[in-house]
């Protein structure tokens, strides 16, 4: 998969593609029926697959002071569509420059002009535009008017009746229920970065951890949680089964939330190299101890039982 920072140099074969519109934070069920949706309708047409996003994420812009709460920054937000078979990702700075820019202009700059789109597909609660005036039903006007076809995919939902969303996923995450995120997400929800330097202080108990900053990410419920974590090497990601502690480790009076994680049967440096930590399911609470055999024991007790949960189908 291809990706652009603009829209108006595309080259030719990018051009005249089928393109999903979306933020897509999370990429998840939802999101991947409008993007799969896009697809369908380029592979009949025999049209590039496309995707448009928009970054940093609107929120950051109009409220700068909200606490992390993206599910997949651009990163992993780009691994995730990729990962679908998209051909091209565009992915448009979002500033309050931008936000000014009225719909009809959005769609006659970027969507005819810039990307000379064959056919735009976009979700049920899409809006766009000054005055958030780009609707759905704007989009399949202008298309009639613009000679590109429109389908508007509505909300998919699950066999409860209840709708894939990341609004519902960063709940579930909050709560302290990443298996309800992964039925969101259609996937664990993960949390990655470069491994930095922590305090060494998981090696003395037998238990030596990575630790990696939350940067950007939605802060999960703090505690305990069997997870998997996949480390780089030479392009593809291999999977390991481990434990993490998400939290401050009040036991030491930590003052700034983490993430450390312990591998399994694993053993070799990996300062600075990235991984993806999965949270699969949640154990327990984090909590403060009197002491270090204490913690050592309850460290014991945690990686038994994420073993069993990781060793399930």
């Amino acid at each position: 998969m291809r990706i652009f920072r603009h829209f108006d140099r595309l080259p030719e074969q990018a051009r005249g593609a089928v393109i999903a519109v979306g933020n897509f934070d999370g990429v998840h069920r939802g999101h991947q029926a409008v993007i799969g949706e896009a697809g369908r309708i380029a592979h009949t047409a025999g049209r590039p697959w496309a995707v448009m996003t928009f970054e940093p994420h609107p929120r950051t812009v109009f409220k700068p002071d909200t606490p992390p709460f993206r599910l997949t920054p651009l990163r992993a937000k780009a691994r995730e569509i990729a990962a679908l078979g998209v051909d091209h990702l565009v992915v448009l700075r979002f500033n309050r420059a931008f936000s000014q820019m009225p719909a009809e202009a959005f769609v006659h700059d970027v969507i005819v002009d810039g990307l000379a789109a064959h056919h735009v597909v976009c979700g049920y609660d899409f809006a766009f535009g000054h005055g958030r005036t780009g609707t759905p039903e704007f989009l399949l006007h202008m298309g009639k008017s613009e000679g590109f076809g429109f389908t508007c995919v509505p909300q998919l939902k699950d066999g409860e009746g209840e709708g894939f969303s990341s609004t519902r996923a960063r709940e579930c995450l909050i709560n302290g229920d990443p298996s309800g995120a992964t039925h969101v997400l259609g996937r664990p929800f993960e949390i990655e970065g470069r491994v930095v330097v922590g305090d060494r202080r998981g090696r003395t108990l037998g238990y030596p951890t990575i630790n990696i900053r939350l940067g950007e990410f939605l802060r999960p419920a703090t505690g305990v949680y069997a997870t998997r974590i996949g480390i780089e090497d030479n392009g593809r990601t291999v999977w390991h089964d481990g434990v993490a502690n998400l939290g401050y480790r009040p036991t030491f009076a930590g003052a700034d939330i983490g993430l450390e994680a312990h591998i399994f049967d694993f053993s070799g440096d990996l300062y600075g190299r990235r991984v993806r930590v999965a949270l699969v399911d949640f154990l327990r609470p984090e909590q403060k101890f009197d002491g270090l055999e204490q913690l050592k024991k309850q460290i014991a007790e945690d990686s038994e039982r994420a073993r069993r949960i990781l060793a399930r189908p």
